[in-house]
């Protein structure tokens, strides 16, 4: 029999059969024991150490899963060749990097990404999900991988009712954010080799995913009217990605005979599409929402439509949806057809009930009146304490452009709203390309995360950062 020097604590706080196997695993990485080498019988060892059978068993398995050991049948267990790791190479000790400077603590949020919270439907939201929690135990299960059936039914009610998007239950893939069905699309759109032209100035964010997932893209100049067909064309793109509801961050809106051009110039070769990103066009504040381009290509036309839940409910609910006209739809399907729904079913049919018992509806038209107060009033506070300055986006969306023409700067109005303890960024840094173009002077405000009582201390402190 092998002689094999053991010990085995009782005192010692690890279990008896893990003492074990540490101990043989040290001997085996050392060459204590060798490859091919029998180790005692579990009766054997169990009575050499004063254990049970069972400990010796349980070490012996856990070595033969891992590898350190292999079971013969009817003849025992056996070391098996063991090769070391790598040599260990030295690794530097890393400095402490030095801390970065402090920035001022940030008072008022101009971000464009937030949203006011409190405007939340937690009652109803919190009451729909426990309700649901309880009676439908079969939503902890996998469903549809395009989404439940139920909620496909009521966005497609919904899309056409507020949005003129023409499409079927069908045509309609959930996933967690824009972002997430976006980076499909790409990953699909990429076999044909095409190209994509993107708004300039515009999401940065859209071109980066594009890009990651394999479709090269090019910046076209926006003017006012939104992105010119003669700069997609001289651009070679096969696919346009637009914001034509909302130009972001400009806040143009296509006209229809703009609109109509974007549609002949997708109809005008195979395999152009339009990435249609209606991002926030709930909140039109003048009159009913613009009908999309969706609607206007109809069920089979090359856009593909992508939408939001984000702003109208909350960031941190990940509840996106797109529209795949047929072809994309067979593509999607060969491609993705397997992979799991990324939304929470819970969440999905929490969604759903809130749509078809009307509650979004009122949510909306809440949501619609307190953020067109909230602009109003910013606009107004403004306006008085800065005479000459422009506003612009006030008819939609949640955010306003900010100009003055007697500004010292886009920069230095960045700076000093910042030192202030204000949060903003200038229109330039949502160009990617040609910076020169942009107007001078002009900041983008997001104000939907302002609280009215805030509008006037914000106004004045704007005022004391930028004064002559």
């Amino acid at each position: 029999m092998l002689e094999m020097n053991l010990y085995l604590d009782p005192a010692d706080s690890r279990a008896l059969y893990q003492q074990l196997y540490e101990n043989l695993a040290r001997q085996i990485k050392t060459g204590q024991l060798r490859a091919g080498e029998k180790l005692p019988g579990k009766r054997s060892l169990s009575a050499q150490l004063a254990v049970a059978v069972n400990t010796v068993d349980t070490a012996y398995q856990m070595l033969v899963a891992e590898g350190y050991l292999e079971s013969r049948p009817k003849s025992g267990f056996y070391v098996l060749e063991y090769t070391d790791m790598l040599p260990r190479r030295e690794v530097p000790v890393l400095r402490t990097p030095m801390p970065e400077p402090a920035l001022p603590a940030v008072r008022f949020d101009l971000s464009t990404g937030a949203v006011d919270t409190a405007l939340f439907p937690f009652r109803t939201w919190g009451r729909i999900q426990k309700e649901l929690l309880y009676a439908r135990p079969e939503l902890l299960g996998h469903g549809h991988r395009q989404g439940d059936p139920e909620l496909r039914e009521e966005l497609a009610v919904y899309l056409r009712s507020y949005r003129g998007v023409m499409c079927s239950p069908e045509q309609i893939v959930v996933g967690a954010g824009v972002e997430y069905l976006l980076g499909l699309v790409a990953q699909l759109l990429r076999e044909e080799g095409g190209t994509a032209a993107i708004e300039n100035p515009g999401y940065d964010r859209s071109r980066t995913i594009l890009e990651n997932n394999g479709v090269p893209c090019r910046c076209v100049d926006i003017d006012g009217s939104g992105l010119p067909v003669p700069g997609l064309e001289e651009s070679g793109a096969t696919i346009c990605y637009v914001t034509p509801s909302h130009h972001f961050p400009t806040a143009v809106t296509m006209p229809a005979g703009r609109r109509a051009q974007l549609l002949r110039w997708a109809a005008g070769a195979p395999g152009r599409y339009i990435l249609e990103d209606d991002y926030d066009a709930e909140f039109r504040f003048d009159m009913r929402p613009i009908p999309s381009l969706q609607g206007m290509a109809g069920p089979d036309g090359p856009v593909v439509y992508l939408c939001t839940f984000s702003k109208s409910l909350a960031p941190s609910i990940r509840i996106a949806c797109m529209v795949l006209p047929p072809e994309l739809l067979a593509r999607y399907r060969s491609a993705f057809g397997s992979y799991a729904n990324t939304v929470s079913r819970f969440e999905q049919q929490t969604l759903c009930r809130f749509l078809k018992e009307g509650y979004f509806t009122r949510h909306l038209a809440r949501m619609r009146s307190a953020y067109k107060s909230r602009m109003e009033s910013l606009a107004g506070a403004l306006e008085n304490r800065f005479p000459s300055v422009g506003l612009a986006g006030r008819h939609t969306g949640l955010h306003l452009l900010l100009t003055l023409p007697d500004g010292p700067g886009e920069d230095a109005m960045e700076q000093s709203a910042l030192a202030a303890g204000i949060g903003l960024r200038g229109l330039s840094r949502y160009y990617m390309e040609r910076r020169e173009l942009c107007r001078e002077n002009t900041v983008v405000l997001g104000y939907a995360s302002l609280r009215d009582e805030e509008i006037g201390s914000l106004a004045a402190a704007l005022g004391e950062a930028w004064k002559d």
